[in-house]
Parts: structure tokens; sequence; C-alpha cells
């Protein structure tokens, strides 16, 4: 299944395809603060619209995750980086994606804050 994703004032959009039945809930400082709701894809699933230069980036930790967000509207619907055998890797926030009920969705729990 194809989804349309953005942040809240249109201005990062972009689209992923793939299964969507779970998320990962991270009780990291980060994704905890902002609600976070991961999916996670392999970065050839993911089609920006938005130039990756038109987004604002914040790393924490070991850095080697780009967290990518909105400089307009704060929004952070995404993040680049890669898997641990190195294959480039998006983590989506579903909460972002249109027409997407997060309720229905199997969370896992990731206990981010011991890595």
């Amino acid at each position: 299944m194809r989804y349309h994703g953005s942040c809240h004032c249109g201005r990062i959009a972009f689209d992923v395809e793939g299964e969507l039945e779970r998320v990962h809930e991270c009780n990291c400082s980060h994704c905890s603060r902002k609600g976070f709701l991961l999916w996670f894809v392999s970065r050839e699933q993911l089609s920006l619209a938005t130039p990756e230069a038109d987004m604002a980036t914040y790393t924490f930790h070991k850095h080697v995750i780009k967290h990518r967000f909105c400089p307009t509207c704060g929004c952070a619907p995404l993040s680049l980086g890669s898997a641990p055998d190195g294959k480039p890797m998006a983590a989506v926030n579903v909460r972002c994606l249109e027409g997407v009920d997060s309720a229905a969705l199997t969370r896992v729990q990731v206990d981010g804050r011991s890595f």
C-alpha cells in the first residue's frame, strides 16, 4: 500500500510504500517527548517530494540518525539513518501519514532509554 505523509504545514511531503501493520513506540528522551510512533522501512520505500536541503535536522546521542523536521512548523515526520548492516533506512512517524488510524496498529515497545 502507498501512504502520503507530510509535516503540519505541508512544506515536507513524502510517499512511503509498504505494509503498515505495527509501529515502534520508543521510550527514549526524544521519541517519548514528541509522541512518535515509528514505522521502519528501507530507504528505497520512501519517496521524498521535498528536497532534503529544505528540511532541518536534529541529531543526538551517537549522531547517526538524522531526525528531519520542518523549519516552518516544527513537525518531525521522518528520520533517516542506516540499519545495523549499513542498509539505508527511514523511520516514518505514522502520526504524519494521511488516513492512518494509529490506534488500530500493533505497538511494539522499545526501551530506547537503555541504548
